[in-house]
């Protein structure tokens, strides 16, 4: 059950406001933006005339309005007008008037659950069901549910131009995308989630804006560090007081009033901040500090490899592509761009992912690697999210393959099974439990010269790659969009992948949580041959053994276990997997 009146904190009614309308009480609002640099600033409530804001000393401006909630008003900076940057929820589009929203409270007696239990499946909305909204994605949960996945991880929900769009391009981080739903409707899918013994992490993006509809830039020129860019646009000022405000406010919302569990923080090497504590520091104190009664788990996306934020608690755990990139080279061949250095010797790498987590740790292993990163072997196994496959490895292929569609079924039913019985915390990507062959190619939906712009950029991305063809998918038609729904077209075989996932994920349960439990003592790895190992992981309670065959037959003696033991084919077949447990 949700609550629809707002209850203010002590450290919210205490906190200075830099940003966005929050309700003081009898129908006021008190409104701020943070603009040090612009003269004069003024709120337009409805089709009224603009009131005039009070500038202080820290450079924020700031007005008392009277008005019901829902109501449409606007910012007027310098004479620029625009939608409030903080917009809780907006009008129409990401140009149009913002409105003013109650926050709310998610209520559920929810108490969440142990990260080391988690098994995640990571959706997108829009393509998660047919509707592409959060009530229909909330009816489909119990599908996942009953395969034995415990957890969804939400790819961003921030409010960004037009329809469609993987969600990497928000402008409004603390407005839900009204494609999908209000945001009443994502406190219920929450709450559903929750309903059904769920954990929900929300994919938030805090080192950039999109391209259309980020109104910051032009009248707070100060939020962003003229130094620096990213990849994607300006890198952001986090040695701002207000700046750091902005996300932190947007986490707490998230986790304090949606009620989700934990966020995945999009490319935190890309948060860079010399201040004391640097910004991702400050706000995991901040959200550990809340009174939530249940776990929070925050996960970082972090290409720095750097085992600090795990270690001192400022993060949990941490996406880890090594071992994407080692099974995906030895599954492929491929050998372009940032799979080179994990082309050279795949089994290698990944007996080193297998034990260790990172492949990367700060020491040259090939001509083709970098000496990024530090020694992770110390870590918990929980300390790292493994996939087969994400949205970024598959959508950001030319045409959006899958794995499976280049590996084949039967090498993916053995990736599946060590991926869904290995001690680190899994993720699927949406339709993966059924064997999807449903693409997910990049798609948006931009106009005018913008859109020639993505396009154009796409094209150039993929032509320096020797396998491209020049086949790309339009990003801006519909047909790119719609035509990533695994659900729609389930393969012929879904029944027995779903079979396979509830068969692993029943073993994963019944075997392999209550050593994680018990805590890891260490870990050994044998490569039996080019596309063969076996790997023992130490628990205090037991050992976890398994052997892997990824194209390669082994002498039956390898092979372990009893009646309790898990196996996909025999060691006389090329592809097949074999796991079991030592008990103490």
């Amino acid at each position: 059950m949700r609550t629809g009146q707002w209850e203010s904190t002590t450290m919210e009614a205490e906190a200075p406001q830099h940003w966005g309308a929050r309700p003081v009480g009898d129908g006021r609002w008190s409104v701020a933006i943070w603009s040090p640099d612009a003269t004069e600033a003024a709120v337009i409530v409805g089709d009224g005339a603009p009131q005039a804001m009070a500038k202080g000393a820290d450079g924020t401006f700031r007005a008392e309005i009277a008005a019901e909630a829902d109501t449409p008003y606007r910012l007027a900076i310098d004479g620029q007008t625009l939608p409030d940057p903080a917009s809780r929820r907006q009008r129409d589009t990401v140009h149009g008037p913002s409105l003013l929203t109650l926050p709310r409270r998610v209520q559920d007696g929810w108490t969440g659950r142990p990260w080391c239990e988690a098994v995640i499946s990571e959706i997108h909305i829009g393509t998660f069901t047919t509707e592409g909204t959060f009530a229909a994605a909330a009816r489909r949960l119990p599908d996942l549910v009953a395969l034995g996945i415990n957890t969804v991880e939400v790819m961003p929900i921030a409010q960004f131009a037009g329809n469609r769009g993987w969600g990497y391009d928000g402008v409004l981080p603390h407005a839900v995308h009204p494609a999908y739903g209000t945001p009443g409707d994502f406190a219920d899918f929450v709450t559903a989630a929750h309903g059904l013994g769920m954990s929900v992490i929300l994919d938030v993006v805090y080192n950039h804006f999109g391209p259309e509809g980020a109104y910051l830039g032009g009248v707070t020129p100060a939020f962003f560090d003229a130094n620096r860019t990213t990849p994607w646009g300006p890198a952001i000022d986090f040695t701002q007081g207000p700046v750091r405000e902005f996300f932190i406010a947007n986490a707490i919302m998230w986790i304090a009033e949606f009620g989700v569990d934990g966020l995945r923080l999009d490319a935190v090497h890309q948060l860079q901040d010399p201040s004391t504590p640097e910004f991702l520091k400050a706000l995991s104190q901040r959200l550990r500090a809340l009174d939530l009664h249940r776990p929070l788990h925050l996960i970082a996306e972090d290409e720095r490899n750097l085992p600090d934020h795990r270690d001192d608690g400022v993060t949990d755990a941490q996406w880890n592509d090594d071992y994407h990139h080692s099974l995906h080279c030895l599954l492929t061949g491929e050998d372009e761009g940032y799979y080179a250095p994990f082309a050279v010797d795949p089994m290698a790498d990944l007996a080193v992912a297998l034990t260790e987590g990172h492949v990367a740790q700060g020491t040259p292993r090939n001509d083709r690697a970098d000496t990024r990163g530090a020694p992770s072997g110390h870590l918990p196994p929980e300390a790292f999210v493994n996939a087969n496959q994400t949205h970024d490895q598959i959508g950001n292929r030319a045409l959006g393959e899958r794995l499976i569609a280049l590996a084949g079924p039967e090498a993916m039913r053995v990736a599946h099974g060590l991926l869904l019985t290995a001690p680190f915390v899994p993720m699927l990507f949406q339709g993966e439990e059924i064997g999807a062959r449903t693409p997910f190619p990049f798609f948006c939906d931009f106009e005018g010269d913008l859109a020639d712009i993505v396009r154009k950029g796409r094209l150039e991305e993929f032509s320096a790659f020797g396998g491209f063809g020049g086949d790309l998918p339009d990003p801006m038609a519909l047909s790119t969009f719609t035509d990533a729904r695994p659900y729609d077209t389930p393969p012929d075989d879904a029944d027995d992948w779903r079979a396979l996932t509830r068969r692993l994920l029943d073993w994963r349960r019944s075997h392999v949580v209550p050593l994680l439990h018990s805590g890891q003592t260490g870990a050994d790895v044998w490569i039996i041959g080019p596309r063969a190992l076996r790997v023992c992981w130490r628990f205090e309670t037991g050992d976890l053994n398994c052997v892997v065959q990824l194209g390669q037959a082994v002498p039956p003696d390898l092979w372990g276990g009893d009646a309790t033991g898990l196996r996909l084919g025999a060691p006389e077949d090329n592809f097949a997997f074999c796991t079991w447990i030592e008990t103490r």
